[in-house]
């Protein structure tokens, strides 16, 4: 089993869970680049929890939290 699939199985079973690693990986990487490449590692962050079955609909934009990336 891959990495991928460990995270696929996790997403599944505790989405609350993923979702706070999922932020806090996002932080992470915007902390360690300076903010350089906020908007892509977002993008990234936001493809990353649909394909994996975490899209956060409901949350103030299409599928996410984020309403200021409309």
């Amino acid at each position: 089993m891959g990495i991928l699939d460990k995270v696929k199985s996790m997403a599944g079973k505790d989405k609350d869970r993923s979702r706070k690693v999922s932020d806090a990986a996002e932080k992470q990487v915007n902390r360690r680049t300076g903010g350089k490449y906020e908007k892509q590692v977002d993008t990234a962050q936001q493809q990353a929890e649909g394909r994996l079955g975490m899209g956060r609909r409901g949350m103030g934009r299409r599928g996410g939290d984020r309403p200021d990336q409309r």
